[in-house]
């Protein structure tokens, strides 16, 4: 007896074990996809950056607030602590988009980390100010401990998600949206309007030349190829002006150097005096490469995009979150859905200021009535209420 009692027990152990594998780990997954990793179509925005956005809003006077503070405020509204903010923070801010720093923020092109959050401000941007937000067009939600409400979506007024870019892991899936130029997106939302073709192409901050013929619109299975930009400065040196994006001035030089002991480039041999790759990048990317005696500066060319860094591919990956599911898309679709949504949101702005405008008319026109008939006079002799309302 005592046997199948114990049987029992474990049978009902393994089913319990059984249904937490199946619920608790779609539910995490569920989780890290909606609430984490993957940006919404409606503002091109992660959890963290929408929150962070929100966080400096209600912090917003006009002047800088020192990161520390914001990184503080927006903890409010996400429960993932100080470090995963303060990097998502420093990574909007060096997309110079919607915000305006100051201090030390690193640098993309040298790989350079931001000074610390107590060390560096910033403030809202006028471009968010006017494309970001609007309270009478958002649609509102309590934060994750009841105190608070936040933004379900911010109503933004712009294509933000394809102008920034982003790039994230879920379970299950990834997505990696590259960044777009600024006017091109306004030129191809202006086409979108006109029921018109259009084409777009990712355009980086770092530079360099894009080949796109197998971009396939930014969707699962394109790759683009991304090379650096390298001019014969003479016949013995090279130079690099513009990287390709993902890259740093430090990871370019270790690959050519690697590649130089591998025996696949030939530059010169670094001696006392000297050294056979130079990074004088300050406000411009410089990297000079000497050449070994007798190399043909062509040929080092080539094999630099061979064997360095100084071509690389990056494999697109539009997935955003539609109606609090992940979706596929290419950068089309996403560009027709931001463009949709800006003549929405336009439309409800004016609806609710032609509102407002119309209860201030008549409200004046109400008064005048009342002044000019003299109802006041007869609101005194009535006796009962209905009589006032009559």
């Amino acid at each position: 007896m005592n046997t199948s009692h114990e049987d029992d027990g474990a049978l009902q152990e393994q089913l319990a074990l059984d249904g937490m594998y199946e619920n608790y780990f779609l539910e995490y997954a569920s989780y890290v996809i909606l609430e984490r990793a993957v940006p919404a179509v409606e503002d091109g925005l992660k959890p963290v950056q929408r929150r962070i956005l929100h966080a400096l809003k209600d912090m917003d006077d006009g002047r800088f607030n020192k990161v520390a503070n914001v990184i503080g405020q927006a903890m409010q509204y996400h429960p993932h602590g100080d470090a995963s903010i303060g990097e998502a923070l420093v990574g909007m801010g060096q997309k110079g988009l919607v915000f305006d720093t100051q201090g030390n923020w690193g640098d993309i092109r040298t790989g350079d980390g931001a000074a610390a959050p107590r060390y560096i401000e910033v403030r809202l941007s006028k471009f968010a100010h006017d494309v970001v937000f609007n309270s009478d067009t958002t649609e509102w939600q309590l934060s994750y401990d009841g105190r608070k409400k936040e933004p379900v979506t911010l109503p933004v007024k712009f294509p933000l998600l394809l102008a920034q870019g982003v790039e994230g892991i879920a379970v299950g899936l990834s997505t990696k949206i590259l960044p777009h130029n600024f006017c091109e997106l306004i030129e191809a939302s202006i086409e979108v309007l006109k029921h018109k073709p259009f084409q777009l192409y990712p355009d980086f901050p770092t530079g360099g030349l894009i080949d796109v013929s197998n971009y396939n619109d930014g969707q699962r299975g394109g790759k683009i190829r991304i090379r650096a930009r390298i001019d014969e400065l003479d016949k013995k040196t090279l130079v690099i002006r513009e990287i390709p994006f993902g890259t740093t001035t430090t990871s370019v030089i270790e690959s050519i150097v690697k590649a130089s002991e591998a025996g696949k480039i030939k530059i010169k041999k670094p001696d006392k005096g000297s050294q056979a790759v130079e990074d004088n990048t300050a406000e411009k990317v410089e990297i000079l490469i000497h050449l070994a005696p007798g190399t043909s500066p062509d040929i080092t060319i080539d094999a630099l995009y061979a064997f360095t860094d100084c071509e690389v591919s990056v494999s697109p990956n539009a997935c955003v979150i539609i109606d609090e599911k992940p979706h596929f898309a290419n950068v089309s679709e996403i560009l027709r859905t931001c463009t949709d949504q800006t003549v929405g949101l336009l439309k409800r702005e004016l609806e609710i200021r032609r509102h407002e405008l119309m209860e201030k008319l008549l409200y004046s026109s109400l008064e005048k009535i009342f002044i000019e008939n003299k109802i006041y006079r007869k609101i005194e002799e009535c006796e009962t209420f209905e009589a006032v309302l009559d």
